[in-house]
């Protein structure tokens, strides 16, 4: 069996408009290009060390990413009119550490990006800010 490590690159859908959707990624997200390619029209976003590929051809898709102050970027995107699929919730008690340290909760909120991409944001709270 081969050693696989860490995720290196996801692919996304770019959408009809390449760059009203790198502009949402930029704008709401403070996400910049990394990359882009004109011919074929395909750009690259990094979040840590992970590339994100926007290019048409491919479905549309779901990242998670976490981010710091879920709950103040919420108030503040959904005041700027960004459209929430679903506002910061509770998904997980971890209790048994499985994915974190044991205790923590994970919380997350969901928006859309203009290629219809999900963009999942990934909060974990230690066990006193429940």
């Amino acid at each position: 069996m081969p050693a696989i490590g860490a995720v290196r690159q996801v692919a996304l859908s770019a959408g009809r408009d390449l760059d009203s959707t790198l502009a949402f990624w930029r704008d709401v997200l403070g996400m910049g290009v990394h990359a882009r390619y004109d011919p074929p029209g395909i750009a690259f976003i990094m979040a840590g060390d992970v590339r994100l590929l926007f290019t048409d051809g491919v479905p549309a898709g779901t990242v998670y990413l976490d981010i710091a102050g879920l709950e103040p970027f919420h108030a503040q995107a959904k005041a700027a009119g960004v459209p929430f699929t679903a506002p910061p919730t509770l998904v997980h008690h971890d209790t048994e550490g499985q994915f974190g340290p044991a205790g923590e909760s994970e919380w997350m909120a969901f928006i859309k990006d203009p290629a219809g991409n999900t963009i999942g944001l990934v909060e974990r709270h230690p066990p006193q800010e429940e």
